[in-house]
Parts: structure tokens; C-alpha cells; sequence
């Protein structure tokens, strides 16, 4: 099957293009740079330069690849920012215009399916274990809002291109290699320096995913599974006052000091108090029945302790 993966050299990108080609498939991988081409090439797929922003070259490349599936990766996370709302402003851009273009492009080629990343954390803060029929966080405050509504944008265009079948993904907070959560990453450092902290109860329920689950799924959703959003998180929601002192333990570093949500939102911003002390758990059950999810890490423990332990 010849398939086109938009974003295909980050940390779930490049499993699952190797994923993609050890079963078969005839990839096509673009990238923002050309000095991504060897890692590319080395994964034993075509590169090709693609701006998600950039009509004409989005509509060159799509045209010129012909694929019968696009997997949608885009994002602009990989440079941190001490600002979360400028760290989002570009990925936002690429969830609404970029996403815009891509699914246009897919039409004129004749794609037949389109399954896309978004994100399961964006749930109307509440009570119980949620699903993907929860309502979004859309009036969340500031950046969180935000960010919310461009993940919205992007599903339903996704969704709601006629002539196309579309898989939204939306995965969890990932960890391992080359994420945040992994060797060098940003909240590993955070953590070992002591300065990543619980906020108020540590209430927040994190969805966490594994990059390897995250991607092995994703090569599932290519053929499996009928048209509509799936959570792709593990077995275990994660409240903060849990996940975090126990990956610190792992990392030998001090245990992670508690703030209160009014002295978080004024030392990181809101998205501290939100995730940290408010986040609703998320279930996987869905994609579980449909798209075969099977984790190699159901608990984020086990995944942890493997990573650092």
C-alpha cells in the first residue's frame, strides 16, 4: 500500500516508518529539512521537503506520491519553549491550516484514508473515568483553550472530509526515547534538579503512551478499524502526586516539592494547574476493540522502570 507520512521524522514517526516498511507498505516520508533525508532513506523510505504550511508544496507532494493513506504527524514540539503558549502557536497553526491543506491535497489524490494524531488530554475537567465521546476543554484558560480548540479543528476536518476515511489518534502524554519524559529530556532534567513540582492534590490524571505503543497502533489504524477518534493511552491513568515521585525515585533525585495551584499557575502558567491537579483520566477500551491496541507497557510504572530503572 503506498502510504505518505507527513512529519515522519519525529519520536513517533521514525518507529513507525520502519514499522510501515518492514510490513510491506511503499512509503513516502516529507520533512521541514533536507538534513533529515539520510535518516529517512536509512529507514528505507522515499523523502521528500514539505512545508505543512505551504499549499503548493503540500499539493506537489501529496499529487506526486498518490497515496491511499495519509498518516498526519505534523506537529512543531520538538523546540522547547520557557512559554507554552509560544511553544503551542505553530503546531496550533499546523492542527488548523496545516490540516486544512493536507486533507484538500488528499482529495485531489485520491487518498482513502487519513488517520491523524491529536492528543487525549483535553477533557472538560470532572470526575470518573472519560472517553472519546467527553467533551473538550474548549473554554479552558488561555493557551490550554487554545490549543484545544486547533486539536478540534483538525479532528473534524479529518473526520469530515467527504470521500475519506478518518482515524483520529489521539495519544497520550509520550515517553521514551528522544521525549520529554526520556534520557535528556526536558521534565527528566526538571525532575532531577528538583524543579518540576506537585501541584495542589496531584489530582491531575496524565494519559501516558510509550512512543514504540503509540506508533505500533498507528500502523494498525492504516487498515483497521471503522473511521472516528480513539484514545491511545495505556492501561492506567496517572495522577501527578503518583507518577512523579515515583519517577524521581527512579532517577535518584529529590522528591518533588507541592505548590499550591495559585502558586503554580503564577510560577509555570495554567497549564500546570489544569494537568497537574485537574486532568480527568482517559480510557482506552475503544481502541482496544477496534484497532487491536495491545501495549507492550500497559502501566506506565512498567515503562518507566524499563526507561530509567
Amino acid at each position: 500500500m503506498r502510504v505518505f507520512v507527513a512529519g515522519g521524522t519525529g519520536v513517533v514517526g521514525r518507529p513507525l516508518v520502519e514499522a510501515l516498511v518492514d510490513h510491506g507498505h511503499q512509503v513516502t516520508v516529507s520533512t521541514r529539512r533536507r538534513e533529515s533525508f539520510p535518516v529517512v532513506a536509512g529507514l528505507g523510505a522515499r523523502p521528500v521537503v514539505m512545508n505543512g504550511l505551504d499549499e503548493a508544496e503540500v499539493g506537489q507532494a501529496i499529487i506526486e506520491a498518490r497515496p491511499q493513506v495519509i498518516i498526519n504527524q505534523m506537529t512543531a514540539l520538538s523546540v522547547p519553549s520557557r512559554d507554552y503558549g509560544t511553544w503551542l502557536v505553530l503546531t496550533n497553526r499546523l492542527r488548523r491550516e496545516g490540516t486544512k491543506t493536507l486533507m484538500k491535497a488528499a482529495r485531489e489524490a485520491g487518498t482513502l484514508r487519513v488517520v491523524a494524531q491529536s492528543a487525549s488530554f483535553m477533557t472538560r475537567p470532572g470526575s470518573g473515568l472519560t472517553d472519546e465521546s467527553a467533551p473538550p476543554y474548549l473554554d479552558g484558560p488561555g493557551p490550554i483553550g487554545t490549543h484545544v480548540e486547533a486539536n478540534i479543528v483538525a479532528e473534524n476536518l479529518v473526520l469530515n472530509t467527504p470521500g475519506i476515511e478518518g482515524v483520529v489518534l489521539r495519544y497520550g502524554f509520550q515517553y521514551g526515547e528522544g521525549t520529554a519524559i526520556g534520557p535528556g529530556g526536558d521534565i527528566v532534567t526538571a525532575i532531577k534538579a528538583g524543579e518540576l513540582p506537585i501541584v495542589g492534590d496531584g489530582a491531575g490524571h496524565y494519559p501516558f503512551v510509550q512512543v514504540r505503543d503509540a506508533a505500533m497502533v498507528t500502523l494498525e489504524a492504516v487498515d483497521r478499524g471503522r473511521p472516528g477518534v480513539y484514545n491511545i493511552v495505556d492501561d492506567e491513568p496517572a495522577p501527578q502526586a503518583e507518577w512523579l515521585p515515583y519517577l524521581a525515585q527512579l532517577l535518584d533525585a529529590p522528591p518533588p516539592r507541592r505548590i499550591s495551584e495559585e502558586e503554580a499557575e503564577q510560577q509555570i502558567g495554567v497549564q500546570a494547574v489544569y494537568y497537574g491537579n485537574h486532568l480527568p483520566p482517559a480510557g482506552n477500551a475503544k481502541a482496544k476493540a477496534e484497532l487491536g491496541f495491545a501495549p507492550e507497557y500497559p502501566s506506565w510504572r512498567d515503562g518507566f522502570r524499563k526507561l530509567f530503572g
